[in-house]
């Protein structure tokens, strides 16, 4: 049991810190997030499902146009429903991207169907024994992915032109802009990235669960809880939280029943946050007077 807890606990926890990581780089970017990332996620699973499965379309072209959907609704919502309100100086962003989200679950539940429904998958479907346990192969490439994104995320930060461009407009925008750097069209490309990780996600755990328009409700607000507890500006953080937190999801989960998962998790996220109120790697702003 102990195995399997850990094992299932590190995959949900990847799956997390993937959606979470968007968050992050949409933050640290424009001091903004995207409430609708858990739609994203969902969008991610659906469209998965509807091109590779309902149109038989070969799986490998079914992500890329999924992810490349779900980028797209990151661009429509960074342009509709965040620039013109941080234009404003107003924080009605907030609100409008968490109508974002309920718009879409409502029109995937019209178009899609409310049933949920399965996700075949070859790396799904027969279990395989590690330590005792019996663990499904996509359990094991689920961590796998989520961490090789973001070492790859960190390269491409730090020895590439477009990863420093980046992290100029992380660092000063105005004199990003100064410089030359179109920075509307960096903020744009954050928030298509973080829409994409959270559709990756979605079609990772899809197999190991089900296909819904609820989907991703309950796992945004989990990676939202993950990005505050790892410190909205750490990337790390965010990943090494989501790990954290998909363990003790799980091992809650083995012992006690899933009645008490939510009740125990979430108790311990708000005990951590108050004991670490900028999260375990995040750092208090210092303000100059």
């Amino acid at each position: 049991m102990l195995a399997s807890a850990i094992i299932s606990g590190i995959g949900l926890g990847s799956m997390y810190g993937l959606i979470a990581l968007g968050f992050h780089i949409t933050y640290v970017v424009s001091s903004t997030v995207n409430f609708a990332q858990g739609s994203a996620m969902m969008l991610g699973a659906v469209l998965g499902y509807t091109f590779g499965i309902r149109y038989g379309w070969p799986m490998p072209l079914a992500v890329i146009a999924a992810l490349a959907v779900c980028a797209l609704f990151g661009l429509v919502v960074e342009r509709c429903l965040v620039r013109p309100f941080v234009a404003k100086g107003s924080n009605a962003w907030l609100m409008a991207t968490v109508a974002a989200g309920i718009v879409l679950d409502n029109a995937v539940m019209f178009t899609f169907g409310k049933e949920p429904r399965g996700f075949p998958s070859a790396l799904a479907s027969a279990p395989i024994k590690i330590f005792g346990a019996g663990v499904y192969p996509l359990q094991l490439i689920i961590p796998l992915v989520g961490l090789g994104i973001a070492g790859v995320m960190h390269l491409v930060l730090h020895h590439t032109r477009r990863g420093k461009t980046l992290l100029a407009v992380v660092q000063n925008p105005d004199a990003a802009r100064l410089m030359g750097i179109n920075v509307h069209r960096t903020v744009a490309i954050s928030f298509a990235l973080s829409t994409a990780l959270a559709g990756l996600a979605g079609i990772l755990i899809a197999p190991l669960f089900s296909v819904s328009s609820e989907m991703g409700t309950l796992f945004g607000i989990k990676a939202f809880a993950v990005a505050i507890l790892g410190g909205m500006g750490s990337a790390w953080g965010v990943v090494i939280a989501g790990l954290a937190y998909g363990l003790i999801e799980a091992l809650v989960t083995s012992y006690l029943g899933s009645v008490y998962t939510q009740i125990v998790v979430f108790s311990i996220v708000i005990a951590a946050l108050a004991w670490m109120p900028n999260g375990l790697f995040g750092r208090a702003a210092i303000n100059k007077v």
